[in-house]
């Protein structure tokens, strides 16, 4: 199973890449794990310092910015 985590503090544009996850997740049909981190703490010690933030099994796939649907099932189809 994947773990796709987002990590930002719950604005409007944390919140579209947390359903953009999702999104890519179900069109692709794939079984994954999407958790939002919104703890501040927790994302310095984990190296994020900007929002929104992606990691896939751990790995920053972007930062600073929303993805889109597209650009995040590209990365979890290059992930398997």
């Amino acid at each position: 199973m994947v773990k796709i985590e987002v990590f930002g503090v719950g604005c409007p544009k944390c919140k579209k890449t947390e359903e953009n996850c999702k999104q890519a997740v179900k069109e692709l049909g794939i079984k994954a794990e999407v958790t939002h981190v919104y703890d501040q703490m927790e994302m310095l010690k984990r190296g994020v310092t900007d929002n929104p933030s992606v990691m896939i099994d751990g790995k920053l796939v972007v930062s600073g910015r929303v993805p889109e649907v597209q650009e995040i099932k590209k990365w979890l189809s290059a992930h398997k």
